[in-house]
């Protein structure tokens, strides 16, 4: 086995291939909203109704998506490989899972779930969420938000994230742009403890030169074709 221990982070990349918008566009805008009225505590705080509908909208378009290629190749790996495959995405989509990865780190929240604010409880959800909803947990209205991580907060599971990078032989990272932290720094962390580091995307990243080992292209493409090389030699 030549790795046996595999950590992969993946981005909006991955998940664009099956039709889902980005949200950040160049101009700095999530679909004509500026982030601070849609992606902060405060921007909640202040028109919840807004922010409600955002991710409501959000998760509409998420259910008329399916995996690709990309998501079905990573759950293979995870599936197939003797070792360990530790799945990181920044992604708060549920393409993954959908895809059959039994296990994901979404380190930036997930749209199919809601958090209340009073107990910290975080729970699934399919209904649309607006400031009248009665929370499941504590039963008070307008108790849900997004359990998504805005900015401003803290990303989600990062001393496990940690724990892998420290263990990993090879990281790979996918979809992904290199530029927001903490996740562009986790190709340094691997590099400390000498994990061999894969970059694949559909171009150079910010962070490319990090890498020691490029491969540029759709998702859809070169993911199963490098998940087919790991497994091969295995």
């Amino acid at each position: 086995m030549r790795y046996q221990n595999i950590v992969i982070l993946t981005g909006a990349g991955v998940s664009a291939e099956s039709g889902l918008n980005t949200f950040r566009g160049a101009d700095g805008l999530w679909e004509n909203h500026r982030l601070e009225e849609v992606a902060t505590p405060e921007a909640f705080a202040r028109d919840p109704q807004l922010v409600q509908r955002f991710y409501n909208q959000r998760r509409h378009q998420l259910n008329s998506v399916v995996p690709n290629a990309a998501h079905i190749a990573i759950a293979q790996l995870q599936r197939e490989h003797s070792g360990a495959v530790f799945l990181i995405t920044q992604n708060v989509d549920d393409l993954h899972e959908r895809a059959g990865s039994e296990f994901v780190l979404h380190m930036h929240g997930e749209l199919k779930r809601a958090r209340c604010q009073s107990t910290g409880k975080v729970v699934p959800i399919e209904d649309d969420l607006s400031p009248d909803t009665a929370c499941t947990v504590c039963a008070a209205s307008g108790c849900l938000r997004p359990n998504v991580v805005w900015f401003g907060e803290m990303p989600i599971g990062m001393d496990a994230i940690e724990v892998a990078l420290n263990q990993a032989d090879l990281f790979i990272s996918i979809g992904t742009s290199g530029n927001v932290y903490p996740a562009a720094g986790f190709v340094q962390l691997a590099r400390q403890v000498g994990a061999h580091t894969v970059e694949l995307n559909l171009e150079p990243s910010q962070g490319a030169n990090l890498f020691q080992e490029h491969h540029h292209g759709m998702a859809s493409e070169v993911v199963p074709a490098y998940v087919a090389e790991l497994l091969a030699g295995s």
